[in-house]
């Protein structure tokens, strides 16, 4: 990814020294496979690991709920325009340096150019990738 002056930060940037597990969800995966993915969640959540994501698709959001719950960190990678307003769910686990939000597009809508450059992102800054779709099977 190119790394120009559109990337923004807002949280703990220390995070990006940790080992970071990267995960990208389909939109449509087989319905088995998601509860394995919240499990994966649960564990990642518990061991207080940091994992790097869009958490955009509904399988990834979940994820994000099952990480914040426990004491995972979380580095959530936008393919647009940093918030204006963070979302509620974020501001708590932002306050206590558990969350990096990475904004990595000036768009204020993702789009599909971006949400590649953005799973291209998650990628370079994974040590380890965890990929679940239709393709796995």
């Amino acid at each position: 990814m190119n790394r120009s002056s559109s990337i923004e930060y807002l949280g703990n940037q220390d995070l990006l020294n940790c080992r970071k597990w990267g995960f990208i969800g389909s939109r449509t995966i087989p319905s088995d496979e998601v509860l394995r993915c919240y499990d994966w969640a649960t564990e990642r959540a518990a061991a207080g690991d940091c994992v790097v994501s869009g958490f955009n698709s509904r399988l990834e959001q979940d994820v994000l709920h099952f990480l914040l719950l426990g004491k995972g960190k979380v580095i959530v990678v936008l393919a647009r325009q940093m918030y204006k307003m963070i979302p509620e769910e974020w501001q708590q686990p932002l306050a206590e340096g558990r969350m990096l939000i990475i904004s990595t597009a000036t768009a204020t809508r993702q789009s599909r150019q971006t949400a590649l450059a953005r799973n291209r992102y998650v990628e370079e800054l994974s040590d380890t990738m965890y990929i679940i779709s239709k393709k796995n099977r």
